[in-house]
């Protein structure tokens, strides 16, 4: 009896001995794991917090970069169509003038000055384009001088932007001067060097329409055709080319008027 005992109790021995560090072993992983990686989820939890909120915080501000960037293109696209109404305006109110030339229909006849028309008329053309700065001539009191300081200023020292002040002032100046198909003229082919088109029609067709008869008339109607054909408006060149050669024969517009449709 005593013996049974006794090997029952070794073999308890033997038992406890044997699953006690094996226990030991098996708890001590599970608990440092566990607590390992719920620090480490804290953690990597915590880095994705911050880098949710920096992530927001950058599509907040690229939202509103955009948003004003929006604003900026709005306020500029609503100024461009503003400049566009105005040119459609300006290029309506052209047309129309120069339908009224193309139908035949002028107002108000006044000779011009021979001496200036001839002189002055090779001369506009050749005048190549300039950049200097406006500087407006002063007048003389005199209107013969005040033409000839503002053809000298186109001619000569080639101040576009000057001799357009000048002939400007000249019109106001002499409302009623022989000079003016001329000046007018001039402020076309001024404006046309300098490729402001729509302003040297609007000149050349005030000499058209104002002064039918000057020897000037021609070759502003011519000017007017030319400015069409640049624009791409063959139908609309070709008619004037054909005014200019019906109503001013022998002229120079009508010579430069016959070349051009010839090669159309």
């Amino acid at each position: 009896m005593k013996s049974n005992f006794r090997r029952l109790m070794v073999s308890l021995s033997l038992l406890i001995g044997v699953a006690a560090p094996w226990a030991a072993i098996a708890q001590a992983p599970i608990i440092n794991i566990g607590s390992g990686s719920t620090d480490d989820r804290l953690v990597q939890l915590e880095r994705i917090s911050n880098a949710h909120g920096q992530l927001l915080t950058q599509l907040q501000q690229q939202v509103m970069d955009n948003q004003r960037d929006i604003d900026t293109l709005r306020g500029q696209i609503q100024e461009s169509q503003y400049l566009l109404n105005q040119l459609t305006e300006r290029q309506r109110e052209l047309f129309s003038q120069l339908d009224t030339l193309s139908g035949g229909t002028s107002n108000g006849a006044s000779t011009d000055s021979g001496s200036s028309a001839g002189g002055d008329s090779a001369s506009a053309a050749a005048v190549p384009a300039d950049t200097s700065a406006p500087d407006a001539a002063a007048s003389k009191g005199n209107e013969k001088d005040d033409y000839n300081a503002a053809v000298n200023m186109a001619m000569n020292t080639k101040d576009y932007d000057g001799a357009i002040g000048a002939f400007q002032s000249f019109i106001k100046s002499y409302p009623k001067s022989s000079y003016l198909p001329n000046a007018n003229y001039w402020l076309g082919q001024m404006n046309y060097n300098k490729g402001k088109k729509d302003d040297a029609v609007a000149y050349f067709a005030s000499v058209v329409k104002n002064w039918p008869k000057s020897q000037k008339a021609g070759e502003s109607f011519y000017k007017v055709g030319l400015i069409m054909q640049e624009k791409g408006d063959k139908a609309k060149a070709k008619a004037i080319y054909q005014q200019v050669i019906a109503k001013y024969p022998g002229s120079t517009g009508a010579k430069l008027a016959e070349k051009k449709l010839s090669g159309l």
